[in-house]
Order: structure tokens, then sequence, then C-alpha cells
């Protein structure tokens, strides 16, 4: 190899040949130009020989598919046409060796496609990244790695466009070294991906760059130099039997063809070679396929995408449920002796197979060496078990085996495992025997056998039903699932109405300071009063030692009260259904649920300001009727509005907490009674925590709603503000009223206050009632404004929430519109209505 290279450098030398160079110094001189002709330059001067035998219309072919595969059905069909008049062009003046030609266009089409992806470094050793061809050419210098690289020398060098290629053997003799080197460590050493691209070449009956046909065997061999393990050689000699096939068929077909219309061959012949080319043209499409996946390593169909499996030569070869059911499809056959023969041959086949099965529905035991079973594992979390521990393999399920009873099988081992592993309960085997017996069958190995798919599929289901039984008993009764469930209803749905009433009483002072001042010792010390001062103190120990106080993430400006939380401790097997995202959404529900009674809860103690026993009109005898009827109509515009948001948050507690909280869980418990298995247990807590979420207003589609409702809590908690500081100022007004009845005042301190305009109404003390009943007006004058502007964007927004209800998808939440639209207040703000 090195002495052929210098020697076609010496030829050059004495030949006098020169290479055509763009000329630096000339500015019109093309950037792209310049690439292109280094490029052509580097394949022309390559000593490499091709990768495959020399076949033109296997290599049309392969062009051909690689255009459909890519979805460029038209350009597949114009690169036929053009090759059609292209291989017919014979004789002087035309191309003998088309074969070059059109490997040569695909190897440029594949290099620049991964031209991008190639690092100079390869460039530089002698080698193209993808091609295989010696880069002689250096594209950072701009020279040639058998030239001297001497900036000097190549600036010499230059003469109107044109380089003289100098003799420089030592350089040369290196780089040829190497790439003798690196080409004799290729050839030895194989990677996986380039022997998958060789079989599925063999399986076309076209020879790789290894894998070549050999006709002294008649069949396809990997060359003795190669180093691979002595398992991949045997695996590539199975493989490539399908290209033996391959060349047999196709020889049939071309030989019979060539021979037509020989009598021997005839219409019937032809006909049948037409139907074999027709088949060989789908085997063609799924070999198109296997090549993209070996040339873009993407997971197989039948993957999910993160298994992380992609084509190898083990996945080329049938194996496990994948070969039973194959064989199986051969047996379903007219012939009495070609159907016994497989089916004795099936007998053994699915020996091991059924044992797999019968290990796995009365045992749990995954025995499965070589991934061969259609049930797979992988170590996960006790908690994720149950959902992801193990899955089906469909591509190793065989034919006779139906989906639905392949589901019955994993659900059945999942089962056991889930017994065993996160209930520790072994009373699973009880029930495994007492299914065999049901069904017939022994606990012990080969009780089972190919073509007794019945008692396969009799065992499956009384081993299904037992230990499914059995698995929602312990569920039930050993970890009491039920009454978890209904603790989670109580406490985190606030369903324990003395519980949360008490809760809110005293941790309401608590909560209505920053947020980053509270301490969550205290508040869970508040959560222990409030249990053992109501009806929850009668509960489980287990149950109410679960419950806790959860601070939310927050910032400078939050309160308590947007902070605060309840959390329920769902151990292993319980978070198994209460999952870290189940307990999440059931976070989001209770944050809706807390502020819906918070907001029921200012409504109760502005209430508790504003009873009508609280002020006296005695009490303003001395003031003016004005200031007297200003006052009263401020009150009653007050218990108006105070009217209407009771009304409102009552029926909308209500709707939540019978309408939503106790259909959905009436629906669940029927549910729970009626499930046969954890399956059905997790699909209806799911439903049951669905329908919570699309009925409160919390689902996906309703988030406009919900973000208005929140406005509307946000204005009536404003509103209690506005409630208190208005009877503040009622109240002091009414002390100065009657202060001013009494003959012993401090003039000097009223003076002061009276002229200090940024006294609050705590501060009224006057000199004469004149003085006091010009603030008092003042004062109601300014509350009634604001009371005028909360009731006009209350009303705005309650419009704005009733009129989105009908256009929601839920049945329930149009049921809300009636109970909020057909109301008293609801008529008394439109009365044209």
């Amino acid at each position: 190899m090195p002495d052929r290279r210098a020697q076609g450098y010496r030829s050059n030398q004495r030949t006098g040949s020169s290479v055509t160079l763009p000329n630096p110094q000339n500015p019109s001189s093309s950037i792209d130009t310049q690439k292109s002709l280094r490029y052509a330059i580097r394949i022309l001067s390559s000593l490499m020989t091709p990768s495959i035998a020399p076949d033109s219309a296997a290599i049309a072919e392969s062009i051909k598919r690689q255009l459909a595969t890519q979805g460029k059905s038209s350009q597949a069909l114009a690169f036929a046409d053009l090759y059609t008049k292209f291989a017919s062009k014979n004789g002087p003046g035309s191309i003998e060796n088309k074969w070059a030609v059109l490997y040569l266009l695909k190897v440029i089409s594949e290099d620049r496609k991964n031209q991008k992806s190639r690092s100079d470094s390869r460039v530089s050793s002698g080698f193209s990244a993808s091609v295989g061809l010696p880069a002689l050419f250096d594209a950072e210098s701009g020279g040639y790695s058998g030239v001297s690289r001497n900036r000097e020398t190549l600036e010499k060098g230059w003469n109107n466009g044109v380089l003289l290629v100098s003799k420089d053997p030592e350089n040369i003799r290196e780089i040829a070294v190497r790439e003798f080197a690196n080409l004799v460590k290729e050839e030895n050493e194989v990677s996986e991906e380039v022997l998958v691209r060789d079989v599925l070449y063999a399986c076309q009956g076209i020879d790789g760059k290894y894998v070549k046909f050999d006709k002294s065997v008649d069949g396809y061999l990997l060359r003795d130099s190669i180093k691979v393990p002595r398992a991949t050689r045997i695996t590539v000699q199975k493989l490539c039997e399908l290209g033996w096939l391959f060349r047999k068929v196709k020889g049939y077909i071309s030989e019979s063809m060539d021979r037509f219309p020989a009598e021997d061959v005839g219409t019937v012949g032809q006909a049948f070679c037409a139907a074999l080319q027709d088949e060989l043209s789908h085997y063609y499409k799924l070999l198109a396929v296997l090549e993209a996946q070996s040339m873009n390593p993407i997971p197989l169909v039948s993957e999910t995408a993160n298994s992380g499996t992609y084509l190898s030569l083990r996945r080329l070869v049938l194996r496990g449920g994948a070969m039973a059911g194959a064989i199986h499809l051969h047996a379903q056959h007219g012939d009495p002796l070609v159907h016994e023969f497989m089916r004795q041959l099936l007998c053994r086949v699915c020996s091991p197979l059924f044992e797999m099965v019968r290990s796995w529905v009365l045992e749990g035991e995954l025995e499965d060496i070589f991934a061969e079973f259609f049930v797979l594992g992988q170590p996960v979390k006790a908690e994720s078990l149950w959902r992801e521990g193990y899955r089906l393999h469909a591509g190793m399920l065989p034919s006779f085996i139906s989906q639905s009873l392949a589901q019955r099988i994993l659900r059945t081992g999942k089962s056991i495992n889930f017994l065993r592993v996160c209930c520790e309960d072994r009373g699973w085997a009880d029930a495994a025997t007492e299914a065999a017996a049901a069904a017939g069958t022994t606990t012990r190995r080969g009780g089972l056998g190919y073509g007794e798919t019945d008692a396969l599929e009799s065992l499956v289901i009384e081993a299904a039903k037992r230990i499914d039984k059995h698995l929602l008993d312990v569920m039930y009764k050993q970890y009491k699932f039920k009454e978890h469930c209904l603790a989670i209803k109580r406490y985190l749905l606030l369903g324990q109405g003395d519980f949360v009433q008490y809760l809110m009483d005293i941790v309401g002072p608590e909560l209505s300071e920053p947020a980053n001042t509270i301490s969550s010792f205290k508040l869970a010390g508040l959560l222990e009063s409030a249990i053992r001062s109501s009806n929850a103190q009668y509960d489980d120990r287990d149950i109410l030692d679960r419950l806790r106080v959860k601070m939310m993430p927050h910032g400078t400006g939050d309160r308590g009260w947007d902070v605060f939380s309840l959390e329920y401790d769902a151990r292993v097997p319980l978070n198994t259904v209460f999952t870290e995202s189940v307990m999440a959404r059931y976070l989001r529900i209770f944050n809706f649920l807390w502020k819906l009674r918070r907001v029921e809860h200012a409504l109760i103690g502005a209430w508790k300001t504003m009873k009508p026993n609280c002020i006296t009109s005695n009490s303003f005898i001395k003031l003016q009727s004005a200031v007297k009827l200003q006052l009263l109509s401020t009150l009653r515009r007050c218990q108006v509005l105070w009217d209407e948001m009771n009304h409102f948050v009552s029926n909308l507690q209500y709707y939540i907490m019978f309408e939503v909280l106790e259909v959905s869980w009436s629906n669940f418990s029927n549910e729970m009674e009626a499930a046969k298995d954890l399956d059905d247990l997790l699909a209806a807590h799911d439903k049951y925590l669905n329908s919570i979420v699309e009925k409160s207003l919390l689902g996906e589609r309703s988030q406009n709603l919900y973000k208005t409702l929140f406005v509307l809590f946000d204005l009536i908690l404003r509103f209690r503000s506005h409630v208190d500081r208005l009877y503040e100022g009622i109240h002091e007004l009414q002390s100065r009223t009657m202060e001013s009845l009494s003959p012993s005042r401090d003039k000097t301190r009223s003076r002061r206050l009276l002229n200090d305009k940024t006294a609050e109404p705590g501060a009224w003390i006057s000199d004469g009632r004149k003085a006091l009943t010009q603030r008092a007006g003042e004062f109601l004058r300014n509350m009634g404004q604001d009371l005028d502007a909360i009731a006009k964007e209350y009303s705005s927004l309650l419009e704005g929430f009733i009129s989105q209800l009908p256009v929601q998808q839920h049945i329930d939440l149009k049921f809300l519109l009636f109970r909020l639209d057909f109301t008293e207040f609801y008529c008394q703000l439109h009365p044209n209505m």
C-alpha cells in the first residue's frame, strides 16, 4: 500500500501532471467552487476499492428504494426512468462502467448528507468519515496531505492558478503507513452496525464488504480474517440463509423469463414468476425499512420510545415467543403429515414457553434468562411496581395466545409480585394452588403444553380470579383502603364540618400574618387541637397520624392563608393508588375548597359585625337628619351586598359539597365494591378524582371560569375588610356622639384632632356637634362610594361568571347555572329580564 501510493505520486511527478486550483489572490474565486474542487480531487485521487460487488441493477434498485423510503416517490420514479434510458445505451460513445457511475453518485450523496457530522481530525487522518476514501486534500490549509505543508513552499508553488505537485517521499510514506494501519484495523475490528448492513445486503443477493457469497460452499460467509465472536459469526451465517433463498428464487425467475416463450415455461410459468416477483417486491419493502433503521438508530415500532432497543443482529433472528408463533403459522396446514410433524415440533418448542407462563401465573417468577417471554420486567421502586414494573413485549407474543389472555397473564403475575413485595403477604400461594385444582392442572412443571390452549386459558382465568380477589381483600381488610379514602375525603376535601370550622377559627389569626413569619410547628399544634376538639378525635390513630400541615412555597408578599394546606401520608402499598401526581391533584382540590371555606368564614365574620342590635338609632339623635339618612342608606347597601355574596357562596358551596363531592364519592364506593382486580380499583379512583376536578371548575377546559371565580373570592374578602372599617368607624362615631352629650370634654385635644386631616375615625373628638356631623358625613360618603365600586365590580364579575357556565362541557356545571340564575337576588340585579 505505501509503495503503491508513492508510485502514484512519482508517476505524476514524472509526467508533469498538474492540478488546476482557484488562485487565492483572485478575488473572483468562489469559496463554494474551491470546496467543490477539493472534494472532487479527494474522490478522484482515492485508491480505495468499493465495499460491495459491482452490479448496476442492484445499486440502481438500492438508490430507488432509498428514495422511496424517504418519501420521495416522484423522484424514485424519475430515477427509474432515467436509469432505464441510461442502461439501454450501448456501443461507441456510451459509458461502459455504468455501475461505477451509479456507485459514485450514491457515495457522493451519502457523503454530502454526513458532511456536517464528520470531524476534521478524521479527514486529515487519511480517510473520509462516511465514504471510506483517502482524504488527500487538507480542507483547512488548502493543500494536499502528500504535499509539504510549509506555507512558504505552497506560496512558491503557485503559478497562474496551477499548483505543481512536488516530490516529498518522507511525508508520503508517513501518510501511507498510517492509512495502511487504519485499514488493517478497520478490516479486523468490525462493528455490529456494519455487520447488520452487510447482512441486509446479503439478504438482497448483494455481496457486502465483509460478508460475501462463496460458490465453493454455496452460501454467504464472513471472512475468516474478521475478528468477531463465534456467536456473532454463527448468527450472521444463520441470517444469510435468507440471502441464499433469495438468490435461488431470483435466479429461477431470471432463468425462466430468459427462456420464455419456451414450452417448458409457458404462460402459467410466466404467471407464477410474476407472482413471485410481486412477493419479492413486498420483501424489498421490508428490507428497505430494516435498512433505514440500521442507518438511523431509531426504536422499532413494536418497542416503546424509551426502551432503548435498536436494530441489531440479535433482533434480526427469530427467537422465543416470536419463533413459536412463526412455527405455529406453519402448523395450520391441510396435509395431515405436515400438520402432525409441526404439532410434534411445537410440543417441544413451546414447552419452555408454557413453563414460563405456569411459573408466572402461579408463582410470580419471571424465569426468562434469554428475554424470550412476552412479559418484561424492570427494576423499579415499590410504589411504581404495579404501574411500571412489568409490561407486555408484543414482539414475543406468539400468535396462539390472544391479546386479552396475554393481558390477564400479565396482571396475574403482577398481582403475585405486588402481594409479595408491597403487601408482604404469602396468602397468594393457597389461592394459586386452588386455581390449579379448579382448572384440572397441577402446579408442578410440565403440566401444560402446546395444543392445550383451552387448559392454559382456564388456568389463567382461575388463577386471576382467586389471586385478584385475595389482593383486594388484603387492600381492604389489612391495609384499610376504604377507610383511608374516606379519611382523605373528610380532611383533604374538607368533608368533616366541625373539624374544618374549628380549624378555621383557631388558625385564622395565625394565617393572617405574613407567610415567612409563621411557624409550621405552631400550626401542627393547632391542627392537633382542632382534632381533639372535634369528632375527628374518634378516628383511628393511624389515620390521624398521617394528617400533617404543609406550607407551600411562598414569596415575600404572601399571607399564611395563601400557603397553608394539609397533606396525607400514603405509604406502601397505598401509594400505588395515591401516587405523587394523585396527591398533587388532591392538594389542588384542597386549595380550592380551603379558599371557598375561607370566603364563607369571612362572610360569617362580616355578619357577626353587622348584627342589627349592634347599632341603635338613639345614639345619633344629635346628628343632622341628612347624616342619619346617609348612615342608614350605607348600612342598607352593605346589607344587600352581603346578602348577594352570601347567596352566591352558599349555593356554590352546596353544589361543591353535595352535587360534586358526595355524588362522586357515592359512585366511587359502588365501583370499589364492583372492582375485580387492582386495575379496576385504580381506574375507579382515577374516575372519582377526574370527576371532582372537572365538576369543581379545576379542569383544563374551565380555567377561565376558575380564574373568574377566584377574582370573585378576592373581591368578597375585600368586602369583608371594608365592612370591618365601616362598622369600626360607626361604632367610634356612636361613642363620640354619646360623648358630645357630656359636659366634660377636653377642648384642646378635640381641636388638635379636628385640625389633623389624617386622623382616623377613632380620633373624632370635636368641640361641637357641627364638626362631628361634618366629619361623619365625609366618612359615610367615602365608605358609600367604596361600597358602590365593590357592588359594581361584583355584579360585573358575577354576570361574567354565570355567562360562561352554559358553554362548559360537564352537564353538572350547566345545572349550577340554574341554581345561580333563577334566584331572587339575580332577578333583582336584572329587573328587565
